[in-house]
């Protein structure tokens, strides 16, 4: 009988007794915030940043949102066919490197919409030494490149950064965060060396290192706040 009563002990009625959620609390909230987060990145159509992230979800302490973060972090680094990078100043999710031509597939996309060397190497050239004039950068490369830049506007990697103070006020073109986007950086700080940019794409380095437009050449003047927008209408000045 006394064996009965110890092992009724803790029941009531016959039922199990409650279970205490201090510990099993935490562990739910913290994977319902990863879920939360995971939910949020995928539906961005940009890269959600951290300040996007605590504006909405301002309810939550930061450190326990960026607990979670770390932890969603961790979970994409298993195998599978999406991770979780760091591009643009936020996060985004999206299909491995690897896996490209397999959604590729899936979407018909032809080769013909890859860049050509030409506008990589313009590409380059703007990359590293932004901002500059079409001039400067048809001068470093030593071939008109008026055509690759109306290329590189329409697909929104390059954008007009301003004018510069020198007769004709030509454009001055710099990278957009579609740029970043694109090459999966986070910001210009992660552009690879000039020199393993420049093997890669076939040219010798001198091409971005020692052509570089002189600093007393790049005057930037100040946007007129009352001015209207420019629009380039695809024309390169």
């Amino acid at each position: 009988m006394d064996d009965d009563k110890n092992g009724q002990e803790g029941q009531v009625g016959g039922a199990p007794a409650p279970v205490n959620d201090e510990e099993s609390g935490p562990k739910r909230a913290s994977a319902e915030l990863k879920a939360i987060l995971e939910a949020l990145i995928f539906a961005s159509p940009e890269p959600l940043t951290p300040k996007a992230i605590y504006k909405i979800l301002d309810a939550e302490p930061r450190d326990d949102v960026q607990a979670a973060l770390e932890g969603l972090k961790l979970d994409y680094e298993r195998p599978g066919g999406l991770q979780l990078v760091e591009v643009a100043g936020g996060y985004q999710i999206v299909t491995r490197q690897d896996l490209h031509e397999w959604v590729r597939r899936l979407f018909h996309e032809r080769t013909t919409q890859k860049l050509s060397v030409q506008a990589l190497e313009t590409l380059a050239v703007i990359a590293y030494k932004q901002p500059l004039t079409a001039l400067e950068v048809s001068e470093i490369r030593g071939v008109n490149t008026s055509g690759v830049l109306n290329t590189l506007l329409e697909r929104h990697l390059i954008k007009i950064a301003g004018r510069k103070q020198v007769v004709g006020r030509p454009f001055l073109y710099a990278t957009t965060k579609e740029f970043l986007i694109r090459f999966g950086l986070n910001d210009l700080n992660e552009l690879p060396k000039v020199e393993d940019m420049a093997e890669a794409l076939g040219f010798e380095p001198p091409l971005l290192v020692e052509q570089m437009p002189s600093e007393d050449l790049l005057p930037l003047e100040e946007p007129d706040p009352d001015a209207p927008p420019e629009t380039p209408g695809g024309l390169v000045h």
